[in-house]
């Protein structure tokens, strides 16, 4: 009897989904047939079937990996290691060893001659798909140059020091499980599948000859999985379901316009109260979160009365729903935009919405350190392959209100408690954003200081020396 490799047993059942992959009779795609189901399945099919499976019982080495003279990061100190050794066993960390005792004589020695080892970096609001995907080209439906973009991009991510994204909104189903079982190169993803949204809310991309909904036709956005449009709370339940159902690590509802919207204003409120309250429980019956997109007070404060675990954004609450946030142990998840460089070439309204957020990221960051809110940190770019670059750089901006220890504890431990909200819908299971003996190896090589001086991982073709994932080496500078 013949089985898969211990690296490709998952997809038995994919983590977080509740139905095997489909086995499609070919890997041609029409575009009547795309749909957050559909893609790359039948590339998955493809790859799963080409592998030659070993023999039932046969035993192969599990790969060991010694980072040798490393001193170390570990998440949540504000301080590094002396000198130490970190070994890796297959996908996690086994050893963090400050006696640097002699290694075992099987596993693969870098030495990293007093660099600095940390975890990997975590971006708590991505968008896999559509980060480096023009509107323009998005908007034209064509999923053969929108996946081969974001291909492209998810490597990309990976050498920045990205290990881990948490998506939040579009199809990115089968996108992850093509990362996970190695098919391309990208980070991890928590997957919230479709934004769910309102007519005319913000995420209601369709295009005017869309407009009015033909008898529940799907619209293009909607058929591609970028959006879920719904006005009823029946029709709310069935959308939240449906990501569920196709592996979402946490539900992201939309609860206020947003400054790209074509339709909806910053000021927007779309859905009510009781809409919101019965994602909250649906997502609670499947043991995760959800998070809405909410820049306003108003819409803020209807997202914690309806029991929501996390908030996208609020720029523009005031302190008493700041207070408010602390009080009841909501999350913020955001971004601290400070400049027209960090959200792209906006123009019109795009623009005068983006300039309120420039206005409102100090005072919310001094919100957040006064009441001691639970916070994320994300890069939300969209829409532009130069703005993925600045992915980093939008790390660094956290410097403007934390000393580089805390930036970094954001972006690694702090994130993964955001993460591990998801419970048994993670698609991953073990501990992300440390180091320490158990985690899973996601881990990073900087040449230099970050504590000392975060900007260096604004050049991380430069500054990252070695880039793991998984116990996977993606990049290593220092081969000899």
């Amino acid at each position: 009897m013949m089985r898969l490799g211990r690296k490709y047993q998952h997809l038995a059942r994919p983590p977080g989904c509740a139905c095997c992959i489909p086995v499609p009779e070919g890997i041609a795609f029409k575009l009547e047939d795309f749909s957050r189901r559909r893609f790359l399945a039948g590339a998955g099919a493809a790859a799963i079937a080409g592998i030659i499976a070993s023999p039932a019982g046969a035993q192969s080495a599990v790969p060991k990996t010694l980072f040798r003279q490393v001193r170390v990061f570990d998440g949540k100190a504000d301080t590094l290691t002396a000198a130490a050794q970190v070994l890796v066993e297959g996908n996690r960390i086994t050893v963090v060893d400050t006696t640097n005792s002699d290694p075992p004589t099987d596993a693969s020695v870098i030495d990293c001659g007093g660099r600095v080892l940390m975890p990997g970096l975590i971006d708590a609001h991505w968008h896999a798909i559509y980060a480096a995907v023009p509107l323009n080209v998005l908007m034209s439906g064509d999923p053969g140059i929108i996946f081969a973009t974001s291909t492209a991009e998810a490597g990309r991510t990976l050498l920045r020091g990205f290990t881990t994204v948490r998506d939040v909104g579009g199809p990115t189903f089968s996108f992850r499980q093509a990362i996970d079982i190695g098919i391309i190169e990208g980070p991890r993803i928590f997957p919230s599948g479709a934004m769910i949204t309102t007519t005319s809310g913000h995420g209601d991309l369709r295009m005017p000859f869309e407009i009015p909904r033909d008898a529940g036709q799907l619209s293009l956005s909607e058929r591609m999985g970028a959006a879920a449009i719904a006005d009823s709370i029946g029709d709310l339940k069935q959308r939240v379901r449906e990501q569920l159902a196709q592996g979402a690590s946490q539900i992201k509802l939309v609860g206020s316009g947003g400054v790209s919207s074509p339709r909806a204003p910053l000021d927007v409120m779309t859905f009510g109260e009781a809409d919101l309250r019965a994602a909250v429980e649906i997502a609670s019956d499947w043991n995760t979160y959800v998070t809405v997109h909410a820049y306003t007070a108003q819409s803020v404060r209807r997202s914690i009365a309806a029991g929501v675990t996390c908030i996208e954004h609020a720029h523009l609450i005031d302190e008493e729903t700041a207070r408010l946030m602390a009080e009841k142990k909501v999350w913020l998840s955001t971004q601290p935009f400070l400049t027209m460089a960090d959200t792209g070439s906006q123009t019109g309204s795009g623009a005068e919405r983006a300039q309120q957020l420039f206005a409102g990221t100090p005072q919310l960051y001094g919100f957040v350190k006064r009441y001691g809110i639970r916070t994320a940190w994300g890069s939300d770019v969209l829409f532009s392959p130069a703005l993925t670059d600045r992915q980093s750089l939008m790390l660094t901006h956290l410097a403007n209100w934390y000393s580089n220890a805390e930036a970094l504890r954001m972006a690694t431990s702090q994130n993964a408690e955001l993460l591990a909200l998801s419970g048994a819908r993670a698609p991953y299971q073990g501990k992300l954003g440390v180091v320490e003996k158990g985690a899973l190896a996601d881990l990073l090589v900087v040449d230099g200081n970050p504590l000392e001086d975060i900007r260096l991982l604004e050049d991380p073709g430069r500054n990252l020396a070695v880039v793991m994932k998984d116990g996977r080496i993606s990049k290593n500078a220092l081969r000899t």
